[in-house]
């Protein structure tokens, strides 16, 4: 069963959706954290079958300036994903009712989830990382740079236009400014996951455009709760798409644990 509709935070609201039904499942629920262009229907099927395969109920929501939620404030502060983790995504957590639950974070969304659980003022019972970025580095900057060329000549456009409509052109740039901002490139939360002493598993394909293989390895290095990692081949930025089955297994496994 899916419950769709919106939420109000502070600054506006937001775009969310529920799958599985409140109250008939036991265990941490799943909240979903989208990618750096991504939104609720960029998911695509991917929450139901986690919602149906771990038994959890499961929450995804639209950030502000993607999807249908409200417009964000341009340029982004580069700061916007510690300002997501700490004022936003605890709002979120409260206003839905959701009792130490376990974030599931792709690529920015991940790194959102890690800096939620080094705040420690949302109790969470996990984390998992699906392409987290730790720190910037060069090949995120070549990634970036290539979806720059893709939207400029239209590809990237149409198919996120589908997605996030009017507001397309600002949910690119305000990802891709940021992200390519010279002031970026030492960016780094390497130092704050010392904080993240619940249970994590950190997903991340070989061939990811976006990363390399040292995200993964400074994540189970530097936080202070047991870490897990899985590394798929054959599997880009995306795990829950290139290697779904694998992905949404090992999720499962991690959430039973807990």
């Amino acid at each position: 069963m899916t419950d769709s509709g919106f939420l109000a935070v502070e600054g506006g609201r937001l775009e969310c959706a529920r799958w599985g039904t409140t109250g008939s499942l036991e265990g941490p629920p799943l909240v979903l954290l989208h990618e750096g262009l991504g939104c609720v229907s960029m998911w695509r099927d991917w929450p139901a079958a986690v919602a149906e395969a771990t038994g959890r109920e499961v929450l995804a929501y639209s950030r502000f300036g993607y999807g249908g939620s409200s417009p964000a404030e341009l340029p982004r502060p580069l700061d916007f994903m510690h300002r997501e983790a700490r004022r936003i995504l605890p709002q979120v957590i409260e206003r839905t009712g959701l009792v130490r639950p376990v974030l599931v974070g792709h690529s920015d969304g991940g790194t959102i989830a890690l800096l939620c659980a080094a705040a420690g003022e949302v109790p969470l019972a996990g984390v998992v990382t699906l392409a987290a970025h730790a720190f910037n580095e060069p090949r995120c900057i070549a990634g970036i740079e290539t979806a720059r060329d893709s939207f400029l000549d239209g590809t990237l456009r149409e198919r996120l236009a589908r997605h996030h409509g009017e507001r397309t052109d600002d949910a690119f740039r305000g990802w891709c400014d940021a992200w390519l901002d010279p002031r970026f490139e030492r960016w780094s939360i390497e130092d704050e996951l010392a904080g993240v002493d619940v249970p994590v598993l950190a997903v991340q394909g070989r061939d990811d455009a976006y990363g390399t293989l040292r995200q993964v390895e400074v994540i189970a290095k530097r936080i202070a709760g047991p870490c897990r990692t899985l590394v798929l081949d054959d599997c880009g930025h995306s795990p829950h798409r290139d290697r779904e089955r694998e992905t949404t297994e090992a999720i499962v496994r991690f959430v039973a644990e807990l």
